[in-house]
C-alpha cells in the first residue's frame, strides 16, 4: 500500500509500513518475562494472547478493552468472523483470563462492546470482577440497514477489579450550552457568562451524546476501520487514572488509548498484531509531543459537539 495524493485538508495517517519502517522499528517483541520498565510507554508487536504471559503480574492500573465484536470484520491482515455466542463467549473469556493476573487490586476495567457482544460480555465481566456501570455512546455515523434499526450506539462496560478504585467524577464534566438561563438575585446560578455564550458544566452521565467518530480532517484519523475517538479514550483515562499510572490496552489497534494516555500524562502499554496499525500508532504518538491537544477537550471540560465556543479556540 502507497500513500495516495489526499486534498490538502485530508489529515488522515495513512502511510504504509514500508514507507513507516522508521516507526515499526520503534515498537518491541516480547518473548520472555519482563520487567515494567521494559514495556512501559512501549507499542508491543504481536498477538495479545502469547504476548500476555510474559508481561509483568499486577502492573496496571486502567485496562481499556476494544476487542472484535461479534461480526465479520477485516483488520488489515486478520480476518475476524462472526460466531455463535458460546463461542465468543469462549474467546471473551480467554481475554478476559489472560489479562487479570496483570491488573493492580485498585484497578479499573472498561470494555468497548456493540449491542450484541454486549449481551456476552457482560455476564461473563460479572464473574471476574465487579461490574459498576454500562455506557452508552452515540455514534452519529453508520449506515442504513433495510430490515432493522440503524445501528447508532456503542457500549463501554465499567468495571473493577475490587470495591477500592479510582474516580474522579469532577474531571469528567461536560460543558453545556445553557439555552434557558436561571438566575438569583440577579446572579447566575449553576451556570457561567461568557463572551461565546452561557454555559453550565454537568456532571457524567453514562450516556454520552458528544462523540465525534475519527474524520478525515481530524488530525487524529487513520484508515484502521474500527478507531475509538481520543475524546472517548479521554473520558474513560481521567475518571479512572491518576497521572503517571500504567493504562494497558492489549487490542491497541491504531493507538487512540496510547496517544491519549501520552497526552494526558499517563504511562502506556499497548498490543498490537497488525504491523500496519503499529506504523500508525507511533506516528500519532510522535505528533502528541508537538500537538498535545484532544479534540473537544478544553480548559479541563469536555465540550458538546460542534461547540461554536470550542471551534473558535481550533480544539474541536
Amino acid at each position: 500500500m502507497t500513500t495516495k495524493e489526499k486534498a490538502p485538508r485530508n489529515k488522515t495517517i495513512d502511510l504504509s509500513v514500508s514507507e513507516g519502517q522508521d516507526y515499526l522499528d520503534r515498537c518491541i517483541t516480547v518473548q520472555a518475562p519482563v520487567n515494567p520498565e521494559a514495556v512501559l510507554d512501549k507499542t508491543i508487536l504481536g498477538d495479545t494472547f502469547e504476548v500476555l504471559p510474559y508481561l509483568p503480574e499486577q502492573f496496571a492500573d486502567l485496562l481499556i478493552v476494544d476487542p472484535p465484536y461479534n461480526l465479520n470484520k477485516t483488520f488489515d491482515q486478520t480476518a475476524f468472523h462472526e460466531t455463535t455466542s458460546a463461542a465468543y463467549a469462549d474467546y471473551t473469556e480467554s481475554w478476559i483470563q489472560a489479562v487479570l493476573p496483570h491488573l493492580k487490586q485498585d484497578a479499573s476495567v472498561y470494555v468497548c462492546c456493540d449491542w450484541k457482544s454486549g449481551m456476552v460480555i457482560g455476564p461473563l465481566l460479572e464473574q471476574y470482577f465487579r461490574v459498576r456501570n454500562r455506557i452508552t455512546w452515540q455514534r452519529e455515523k453508520g449506515r442504513s440497514a433495510a430490515r432493522n434499526w440503524k445501528n447508532g450506539m456503542e457500549d463501554i462496560w465499567f468495571a473493577t477489579v475490587s470495591d477500592a478504585y479510582t474516580f474522579h467524577a469532577d474531571a469528567v464534566k461536560l460543558r453545556r450550552k445553557v439555552i434557558a438561563p436561571y438566575k438569583v438575585n440577579g446572579k447566575p446560578k449553576d451556570w457561567e457568562e461568557t463572551e461565546d455564550g452561557n454555559y453550565r458544566n454537568t456532571g457524567a452521565s453514562n450516556f454520552w451524546d458528544d462523540i465525534s467518530i475519527p474524520y478525515w480532517s481530524m488530525p487524529e484519523n487513520t484508515g484502521h476501520p474500527t478507531q475509538k475517538p481520543e475524546k472517548l479514550l479521554a473520558k474513560l483515562i481521567l475518571a479512572s487514572s491518576e497521572e503517571g499510572d500504567v493504562v494497558l490496552d492489549p487490542f491497541l489497534g491504531s493507538g487512540s488509548t496510547s496517544v491519549t494516555a501520552r497526552k494526558l500524562h499517563r504511562h502506556y502499554v499497548g498490543i498490537e498484531r497488525e504491523a500496519q496499525y503499529a506504523v500508525w500508532a507511533e506516528k500519532r504518538l510522535e505528533l502528541a509531543d508537538t500537538d498535545p491537544t484532544i479534540q473537544g477537550y478544553a480548559d479541563g471540560v469536555f465540550w458538546e459537539r460542534n461547540t461554536s465556543a470550542l471551534q473558535k479556540k481550533k480544539k474541536g
